[in-house]
């Protein structure tokens, strides 16, 4: 972890586009830094403007590689990315008509391989706690109710044991 010591304007702009140069961040992310190395609101501003006229950071274009990257590889839900978002500091108007353009057919697509995968694995006494154990999991995962109901009484989650995943 970085130690809170005092930088000079320039060096908190060239240590930040030489991060945003290595890979994506959000002005949050950078808002935060910027706070901890102390420096004024005014410097503040003057960094971020100036990173965002020369591209450094956009907070769309984090928002977009976000959603995508945590859908593919934590196969998180739609609840979940708006949490880890709004931590970030991302804007709700920015991350909100993002996250609208993902489809319903995409989150079940994304969450019924979860499932089945779960279900395999269960131990309940009946098929009403088995969905209650399956329907607490999909909201740990972040996946919002309307997906959860429509992946759990589709016919594509109701798996032979002789299928091959």
């Amino acid at each position: 972890m970085e130690t809170t010591r005092e930088v000079t304007e320039q060096q908190a702009l060239q240590r930040l586009a030489a991060l945003c140069s290595r890979g994506e961040h959000c002005t949050g992310e950078l808002r935060d830094k910027l706070r901890r190395w102390q420096l004024d609101d005014e410097a503040q501003q003057r960094i971020l403007q100036y990173l965002t006229d020369h591209r450094y950071v956009d907070d769309e274009r984090y928002c977009r590689l976000f959603i995508r990257d945590k859908m593919q590889f934590n196969k998180w839900g739609r609840r979940k990315i708006e949490q880890a978002l709004w931590a970030k500091h991302v804007d709700e108007a920015v991350s909100r008509p993002l996250l609208d353009e993902v489809s319903t057919d995409e989150w079940c697509a994304l969450l019924q391989p979860l499932l089945k995968g779960k279900r395999r694995g269960l131990k309940a006494a009946s098929d009403y706690e088995a969905d209650m154990k399956l329907l607490k999991f999909a909201v740990s995962r972040g996946f919002t109710m309307d997906v959860i109901r429509a992946c759990l009484h589709s016919d594509t989650l109701d798996c032979d044991d002789d299928e091959a995943y």
